[in-house]
């Protein structure tokens, strides 16, 4: 079995916007990745007055799982893990209740669809206790280092 870091020694991400606790597993094409929706954890200064993490912060969980994966791919060939990524956007997202409810612990999966040098699609899926509760598909751009040179 591998052992993991946590998820921010693979994202260019500091908290508190580091919204992932743990990675759970990282394969050719998927990651998986934990959070508890929770006042103790890092979702805490997103929380709604109710304790729910709003539906639209999604798209940043499986962002970021997309994150893990490709800093926790680029450690392994040697490469600086934690690069600078783009969410060019998504197709289908759905949370059908519009908030992830506090308590619960979010399981984030990506499975990788298409990637060449620089863009990437992968199908997202966000469950707790077995059932989906958000899902879609996001688009990714990996800029070089001379492009993020004149983005910055």
């Amino acid at each position: 079995m591998i052992d993991f870091l946590a998820p921010h020694h693979y994202l260019p991400h500091e908290a508190p916007m580091c919204l992932l606790e743990s990675v759970v597993a990282v394969e050719q094409e998927s990651a998986h990745c934990r959070v508890t929706v929770s006042h103790h954890g890092v979702l805490a200064p997103f929380l709604d007055a109710q304790g729910n993490l709003p539906g639209w912060f999604a798209i940043e969980l499986i962002a970021q799982t997309v994150g893990v994966w490709s800093g926790w791919h680029a450690m392994n060939n040697g490469e600086e893990a934690s690069r600078v990524g783009m969410l060019l956007g998504g197709r289908g997202l759905r949370c059908p209740t519009g908030y992830l409810a506090q308590g619960l612990q979010l399981e984030c999966h990506v499975t990788l669809l298409m990637r060449d040098e620089k863009i990437g699609s992968f199908e997202g899926q966000i469950l707790a206790d077995g059932n989906v509760l958000a899902s879609g598909r996001v688009n990714t751009y990996q800029p070089d280092n001379n492009e993020l040179e004149k983005f910055f």
